[in-house]
């Protein structure tokens, strides 16, 4: 049964950006965040493609992500867990060889007594709390997270000590960034005194890895740049400051498109959709496309963003309906149902990115693409 939508997902574009990740992480590992359903572009089609363009590592949020990464991949990737895990299924991770965040000691006491279950080390990442105020251990808590670990080494591999940082890609978060940068060197000089070594260091996400070069130490947790978006216009504008090429080295990976489902005439002077939100001030011919907010088409963007057709942006009018949105057409002469409709993506010299989205609906790049639906059909093109 053909979906109204598609998703289509550039091979080609991801191993552009990854070309480019390589670069921005130096020495340092990178580590591919799949988390959110791959940010919109579909978990498994996804990591099964990224795997193709030699990603080896991947972060996911929950055990269930972690669950389609591996029965996704073939060459047996490096799977980090950095959220959400039933008690019940730490033996699971523990038995399938994820690795997992512990940022308390009912997690950790968990892992150790499932560990011990399946004489099988946990291999572990330890979140220390440096400001975000959220998840992670504090300095007061550190004796007796260390007495825990030397107690139960046996049954502990510490594959990471880390932290999230509290809105690198803005600069109004500047000194905050630098307070928490400081606090984590001390964790680490906690660490090491007491003769536990992480195996990685890590603490930037796309946005820290570019802006503060020296939190990236031997791993990096690269969300938003792998997918050809950037964490935010302040993080574009100082990656290309004192660079001789101006051109935006990302390229998206997603495209979206549907087709024209209906074409009507209407006269100057009727309103077009729901309410009272747009008026035809001449005759006009518009079109209906079968997508919606209920596909993840915000509501917020009618009147105010555009679609492309047969290489021409068109303006979206009216309300946005649960599955149809309508768009102003008047300006051809030939045009038919079925005809093809971008709604993110390029087309001859029209282009459509998620960051439109954000742009027009004050949503960020994220919120955009995390919320398109699973039921959309994904797509893996060149």
């Amino acid at each position: 049964m053909k979906s109204s939508s598609v998703i289509k997902l550039s091979k080609s574009s991801l191993k552009n950006n990854l070309k480019l990740i390589k670069k921005l992480s130096g020495k340092a590992k990178f580590s591919l965040v799949v988390k959110g359903n791959a940010y919109g572009h579909g978990i498994g089609k996804y990591v099964k493609m990224a795997e193709e363009c030699g990603a080896d590592h991947f972060s996911t949020f929950s055990y269930e992500e972690a669950l389609s990464v591996k029965r996704n991949t073939k060459n047996n990737p490096a799977i980090m867990i950095m959220g959400y895990i039933d008690n019940n299924y730490v033996g699971d991770c523990i038995k399938k060889g994820f690795e997992f965040f512990v940022f308390d000691f009912y997690r950790l006491n968990r892992a150790i007594l499932e560990a011990k279950k399946l004489n099988k080390k946990a291999k572990i990442h330890i979140e220390v709390e440096t400001g975000l105020n959220r998840t992670g251990f504090h300095e007061k808590e550190l004796e007796d997270l260390f007495k825990l670990l030397r107690d139960n080494s046996g049954y502990l591999e510490i594959k990471g000590l880390c932290t999230h940082y509290a809105g690198a890609e803005s600069i109004s978060n500047y000194y905050r960034i630098k307070k928490q940068i400081k606090r984590f060197k001390k964790y680490i000089s906690s660490f090491e005194s007491n003769e536990i070594y992480p195996e990685k260091y890590h603490t930037a996400s796309s946005a820290g890895t570019i802006i503060y070069p020296k939190t990236r130490y031997n791993l990096v947790r690269i969300g938003i740049l792998q997918y050809g978006g950037w964490p935010s216009i302040e993080t574009y504008v100082y990656y290309l400051t004192n660079r001789k090429n101006k051109k935006n080295p990302l390229k998206p990976v997603l495209s979206w498109e549907s087709s024209i489902m209906n074409i009507k005439n209407v006269r100057a002077g009727e309103y077009i959709g729901y309410g009272n939100h747009y008026l035809a001030q001449e005759d006009m011919k518009v079109a209906s496309i079968p997508v919606g907010y209920t596909e993840g088409y915000s509501r917020v963007l009618g009147n105010q963003s555009q679609v492309i057709i047969k290489g021409e942006a068109v303006n979206v009018i009216g309300v946005i309906n649960m599955n149809l949105l309508v768009v102003d057409v008047t300006s051809f002469d030939n045009i038919n149902i079925g005809d093809k409709v971008t709604l993110i993506g390029r087309e001859g010299d029209q282009a459509i990115n998620f960051s439109s989205f954000s742009d027009k609906g004050k949503e960020l790049n994220y919120e955009v693409l995390s919320r398109l639906p699973e039921k959309i059909p994904r797509k893996i093109v060149d």
